[in-house]
């Protein structure tokens, strides 16, 4: 990732993302400059008739996928020649975290960021991708939610669900931040502890593999619960614990690196199937687009933000990662939540890593 093509890439995404910041708001339709002729001399009679997609996130523009949004929208537009375009909304205004799957589902919205674990009640077996350590690093991620297996399992969600995941976003790997400063080193350290989980039943359930005292709490709500102590700490990646200044109400970091995140810009299915083969195509080349900026821009965050963090005041402690590790997949392969996992499948999961 970290080759001159990608340094390249990166660049030319933000000039994007400089240029759609005024344009992305809640309420832009407007047309990408190229025409109609554009569209039409690159894709014949399968155009289609123009289409507006409404796509709603709870980040916060000043997150990687935030702004991978804004460069989704720009070359959506840009490559169908206004064809088809894109309004925004960010900041759960449209719809919160709670609330945007059923709306997605629904047909309210044609887009939003899912992921595994606001998808399980729908699919359980998918609680085996929202598992602790699960992944072992950024590439063995994306290479199977990216690749072959992803596919199928997106796939078998929209069969189940109604709605397409059409592919994984990096977010980050996920540690433990406190308002206190302590070091959390092996599970033992986190038991009392309040620890701050989005509100699904596989987010909580991790919190309690990893030993905590799972509280669930919308994003949106996390940095008062923080600063009030409704919460002692929270989790998500560096990169977010920067965006969302929670460093202006923590105090420590520990480097736990137990979920290997990602967020899946997901479609309603109903909407896809209305899509021609060449829109679907333009909104698959407009998705590689936003992933390759939005993992770029992490992993080059993630390189740079300890430095910050530790500027603002923050301590930051190594776990010890493999007795976390074998601590919390034992707590999910020995209890009922992995009862619907395809083992065979979690295997070729695991060999991947290697």
């Amino acid at each position: 990732m970290k080759t001159w093509k990608k340094a390249l890439a990166l660049l030319a995404a933000a000039m994007m993302v400089s240029g759609m910041l005024a344009g992305c708001g809640s309420s832009s339709t407007g047309t990408a400059s190229g025409s109609a002729s554009a569209s039409g001399s690159a894709a014949g009679s399968d155009v289609g008739d123009p289409v507006n997609l409404v796509f709603s996130i709870t980040a916060v523009p000043t997150d990687a996928h935030g702004q991978a949004q804004q460069v989704f929208k720009q070359k959506l537009e840009e490559i169908s020649g206004g064809n088809m375009t894109v309004e925004c909304y960010d900041s759960g205004t449209l719809y919160g975290q709670d609330t945007e799957t059923d709306a997605l589902k629904n047909g309210d919205v044609d887009m939003i960021y899912s992921s595994a674990s606001w998808l399980t009640d729908g699919s359980p077996w998918v609680s085996m991708f929202t598992a602790g350590y699960i992944f072992q690093s950024y590439d063995h991620m994306t290479s199977v939610l990216n690749g072959d297996i992803g596919k199928e399992v997106f796939q078998k969600i929209a069969d189940e669900q109604g709605v397409l995941p059409l592919g994984a976003f990096y977010l980050g790997t996920r540690e433990i931040s406190l308002s206190e400063d302590r070091a959390i080193t092996t599970p033992d350290d986190l038991k009392g502890v309040n620890l701050r989980m989005p509100n699904s039943e596989a987010w909580v359930f991790l919190g309690k593999a990893m030993g905590a005292n799972p509280t669930a709490i919308a994003f949106n709500d996390l940095y008062l619960a923080l600063q009030t102590g409704t919460v002692d700490g929270q989790d998500n990646p560096l990169p977010t614990v920067k965006s969302a200044k929670f460093y202006e109400v923590q105090k420590s970091i520990s480097l736990t690196n137990h979920l290997v995140d990602s967020v899946w810009p997901t479609i309603n299915l109903e909407k896809w199937n209305s899509l021609t083969d060449t829109q679907k195509g333009w909104v698959m080349e407009a998705i590689d687009a936003a992933r390759d900026y939005c993992d770029t821009a992490n992993l080059k965050t993630e390189s740079e933000v300890q430095d910050f963090l530790k500027q603002q005041g923050m301590k930051i402690y190594e776990a010890d990662v493999p007795t976390f590790a074998a601590h919390v997949l034992d707590q999910y392969l020995n209890d009922s939540v992995s009862s619907t996992w395809d083992m065979d499948l979690y295997k070729q999961v695991q060999d991947m890593a290697k």
